[in-house]
């Protein structure tokens, strides 16, 4: 059975991994004592050898041996290669795990789509699910041991329920020299089929959702067959087991303690246990009993996956849920937060401390600025308003004065301009090219008839306005306009202002 520790370690403390040192089932002392006493004997056995049986002559050239494996032992890459390895076969044992047929997004399905309360409806549903688990119990006694010993012929599996004898005759029946563990998807297709027919799937769309769910379900029956199949190169497991027992080879030759009276370099010690080589072949040897281990995990390892379990679990499951509980409903009722405008579900004493947190409203929320850092900034350098900025560069914008008419080009033009910029000045919209109003024959001096406004020229300053807008019929509550005067602009136009959405002679089309 799996080993499960992780209740021991929900909370982070000092020594929280501690604990988990001494247990023995799952760990890596059950994995690793033998080679471990199989290294230490060996070890021993050489160092009592130079230690006790060679000859003086015979010690000088082991001491030389070992000099040479200590040296030389270190260019076996073995870290690179092994833990390159692991990370590839702990990923593969996860991928696997991931690939376990699964029956609980299928039932949902089945009972979503295959209707009726009769016994026909319910044998329906019963049918479907055990097709699928049928065809899940074919494919995991195809990779799994612990399956096979449980099924070891298509008898057992009629014996237990997944398959009648009708079925197995149709089974065996069937000439192919391949696993058929797909067999039984076939039939969960046919069967959602006729039950279409006869208006227990009730349209197409329900059958389809129901064919998608199954083509999910059968693809992993699908995956753990090619992994099964398909395994990690051999020559890599073979580059991998000969790195590590050839390095620990060298190691049983090169870390033996020699005498310190020779005077050899980094033998100034001698002892009889090498502590750090053992907890080197400890890690290496211990990651690659980690890979051994997760390369094949429908075995009866500790870790490996509990496959009967899932069997029986997705078994009972899928019919419990297709038949006892169809339309099986409670009795709608207001739940108990129906009036409530927050609600909230009560904590016990243990967690009342949570309800004084408050909720995570950004990582910026916190964060204060001093009052002067809070001020807007005026484009520019400006001091003015924007309005009154931008009111200012219409002002020189135009070549006339404030008492301009208001009919002719121009004004249509200031016109868009003012539907456009939300920032211009009611007061400088309000007026308009002056010559606008002259008399036919009579050119204008102030270049209004030219589509684009020639803004290279300075222009004279206009007379004051007469007519029924002049200062002197304004009405005292309405304070006069200030005269306007042209101020010259450079001939050649440079970038519109940021605040601008576009030049003015972008509307010419439409004014036209």
């Amino acid at each position: 059975m799996t080993v499960t520790y992780t209740a021991r370690v929900a909370n982070a403390r000092f020594g929280g991994f501690s604990k988990l040192l001494l247990l023995w089932r799952g760990s890596i002392y059950k994995l690793l004592w033998r080679e471990l006493l199989c290294f230490l004997g060996l070890y021993m056995a050489l160092s009592a050898a130079y230690r006790f049986v060679l000859t003086e002559e015979q010690k000088r050239y082991f001491e030389k041996l070992v000099l040479y494996c200590d040296q030389y032992a270190s260019l076996i890459p073995v870290s690179f290669v092994l833990g390159f390895y692991v990370t590839l076969v702990v990923h593969r044992w996860w991928n696997q795990y991931l690939s376990m047929p699964l029956t609980d997004a299928l039932m949902c399905v089945v009972v979503g789509t295959v209707h009726g309360r009769d016994e026909r409806g319910r044998l329906y549903r019963r049918t479907l699910m055990r097709y699928a688990g049928l065809s899940g119990v074919l494919i995991l006694r195809s990779v799994s041991t612990a399956v096979f010993k449980r099924f070891p012929t298509i008898d057992h599996v009629v014996e237990a329920g997944f398959m009648t004898r009708e079925e197995r005759k149709k089974f065996e029946n069937l000439n192919s020299s391949y696993n058929k563990y797909w067999v039984p998807c076939v039939w969960f297709c046919n069967l959602a089929a006729q039950a279409r027919r006869e208006g227990r799937i009730r349209d197409n769309g329900a059958l389809k959702l129901l064919l998608e769910e199954l083509n999910v379900f059968r693809s992993k029956c699908g995956m753990l067959f090619h992994y099964d199949w398909i395994s990690v190169p051999l020559v890599y497991t073979q580059v991998v087991t000969i790195a590590v027992y050839s390095y620990f080879l060298a190691c049983l030759i090169g870390r033996q303690f020699l005498d310190p009276a020779q005077g050899y370099k980094d033998h100034d010690l001698d002892l009889y246990v090498p502590i750090f080589t053992l907890l080197q072949f400890f890690f290496y040897a211990g990651w690659l009993k980690v890979a051994e281990q997760l390369i094949n995990p429908f075995g009866e390892d500790d870790d490996d996956f509990e496959t009967n379990f899932l069997i029986d679990r997705c078994f009972q499951v899928s019919m419990l849920a297709v038949d006892e509980m169809y339309d099986d409903l409670a009795m709608l009722e207001k739940d108990l937060y129906w009036d409530a405008a927050e609600a909230r579900a009560p904590y016990t004493a243990a967690t009342a401390f949570l309800m004084q947190q408050p909720s995570f409203q950004g990582s910026t929320f916190d964060i204060t600025l001093a009052k002067e850092d809070m001020q807007f900034q005026r484009q520019d350098g400006l001091d003015a308003p924007p309005n009154e900025a931008h009111g200012d560069f219409l002002q020189r914008l135009l070549p006339g004065g404030a008492g301009m008419a208001t009919s002719g080009l121009l004004g249509r033009r200031v016109s868009l301009l003012r539907r456009k910029n939300s920032y211009v000045s009611e007061e400088s919209m309000a007026t308009n090219c002056a010559c606008a109003g002259a008399p036919d024959g009579v050119v204008p001096e102030c270049g209004c008839e030219d589509p684009l406004l020639d803004l290279g020229q300075p222009e004279p300053e206009s007379e004051p306005p007469t007519g029924p807008e002049s200062p002197a019929s304004v009405p005292a509550s309405r304070p006069p306009a200030e005269p306007f005067t042209a101020v010259p602009m450079p001939g050649t136009r440079g970038p519109a202002p940021p605040w601008l959405p576009s030049p003015i002679g972008e509307e010419e089309e439409s004014l036209a």
